[in-house]
């Protein structure tokens, strides 16, 4: 199981997934985050790297990808 942060209906969360061979992700879920609880250099990054490649939108069990990285 990988996770990362992305933009999910307009807030920071964290979501799972696992990838496979190909690439392709299946998603196994999320969690809304508050960015205040990630306190050191490394994680403040991560979030401003990934939230600039991944943002979805959450809606019927089923996640859409809004930007095309």
């Amino acid at each position: 199981m990988d996770w990362c942060f992305a933009i999910v209906n307009g807030k920071l969360s964290e979501i799972y997934f696992n990838k496979n061979k190909k690439g392709d992700m299946k998603f196994i879920g999320f969690c809304h985050v508050n960015k205040s609880d990630y306190r050191t250099k490394m994680e403040k990054k991560y979030i401003l790297e990934d939230t600039a490649k991944f943002k979805f939108t959450y809606r019927n069990n089923v996640y859409k990808r809004l930007t095309n990285s």
